[in-house]
């Protein structure tokens, strides 16, 4: 990490840092159930910061990597070593520039894009872990804050070691490749099965049970409680402990999926950050609207299989003039006909029969 990525990652975490403190102190003091509109209003406000981060790559993408000043040769150094897909060979410093950061910002919006959609996916497995366990509505929003700020911090942890293990083995990715075609296929084939949680089984609750001192009942929006001389963990701890292993489990298929679109695993963990950002929102609005979309799962399905299929041929596509511009209208067209068709083909509601 150079002075200039260093400076420019710092001041991203201070940022983001005081907008979830800002979140926790001003807007989350008390609990309750976040209606539609209301989570209607963050979600947009959340795709308009991230807007707003596209637009600053797209102006100001150097800043990243390069900071004020650079050279042609710097850029050409990024563009290898993150196998960007532009060719930048014979123009000025100006031109490169403009070349390199569209397609920056591309990656990230990307990415971003990615993960917003597959995080559909993952809000379904939040709700049936709530339902499982039995949480008041109320407090979904305190557990999903913590499972948020829990989760950038592994995303960190996950991207960078990932980033580094590709630099030096780049086999890994048709590793990651394989990985994503497996999971699309297997999602294809249960998109219609209806998922269970046990919570008595759960290897989460059986570490927890085995290792962790757990009070038997929930305490309100409490994660501990001191009784006895004895500090607990409540029962609302262990759901945020599921909830953190289920977007593990989550991360294995999302991450690879951006590192399809981009080596950087800069613009991989703001684009992460990102739409997790805006993840609590987003689960608040589709909670209310989650039977609509009927064929969501196949659309990610066939996302995940085309990411997969990009990963183990990107040498082949890369000598054919494949873009990042390019793998972003075959993902828009993907989600956009999953949505299109959910709406026009709606799930008909079975009627009681009549004797």
């Amino acid at each position: 990490m150079n002075s200039s990525e260093l400076l420019f990652f710092s001041v991203f975490v201070t940022l983001i840092t005081g907008v979830l403190l800002l979140d926790l102190g001003v807007f989350d003091r008390r609990n309750h159930i976040i209606p539609f509109r209301e989570a209607l209003f963050w979600t947009l406000l959340w795709i308009g910061l991230s807007l707003g981060f596209y637009a600053l790559l797209l102006t100001h993408g150097e800043w990243i990597h390069l900071g004020a000043k650079g050279t042609v040769a710097d850029i050409q150094m990024l563009v290898q070593k993150y196998s960007h897909p532009v060719k930048i060979d014979g123009l000025n410093y100006e031109a490169a520039l403009r070349v390199y950061k569209n397609n920056l910002a591309l990656e990230y919006l990307t990415g971003y894009l990615i993960e917003k959609a597959l995080s559909v996916d993952n809000i379904f497995v939040m709700v049936m872990i709530f339902y499982a366990f039995g949480v008041e509505s109320r407090y979904y929003r305190r557990v999903l804050f913590w499972g948020i700020l829990a989760a950038i911090v592994l995303r960190f942890i996950f991207i960078f070691t990932a980033s580094a293990v590709i630099q030096q083995f780049a086999w890994v990715l048709y590793i990651f490749g394989a990985l994503l075609i497996f999971t699309g296929i297997k999602m294809f084939i249960t998109r219609n099965q209806k998922e269970k949680i046990d919570t008595t089984n759960h290897p989460v609750v059986k570490f927890a049970s085995r290792y962790l001192p757990v009070y038997p009942i929930f305490v309100r929006h409490h994660f501990f409680i001191h009784k006895h001389n004895k500090l607990y963990i409540t029962p609302l701890f262990i759901v945020l402990m599921v909830i953190e292993f289920s977007d593990l489990i989550f991360a294995v298929d999302s991450i690879p999926a951006i590192f399809a679109v981009t080596k950087d695993p800069y613009i991989v963990f703001f684009s992460n950050v990102f739409a997790i950002l805006g993840l609590r929102a987003l689960f608040f609005m589709v909670v209310n609207i989650i039977d609509i979309f009927r064929y969501l799962k196949t659309g990610l399905s066939v996302l995940l299989i085309f990411i997969g299929v990009k990963m183990l041929v990107h040498h082949w596509l890369k000598d054919i003039g494949f873009t990042t511009a390019h793998s972003l209208y075959v993902i828009l067209a993907i989600l956009g006909v999953s949505i299109a068709a959910s709406l026009l083909f709606p799930e008909k509601k079975k009627k009681d029969l009549q004797v």
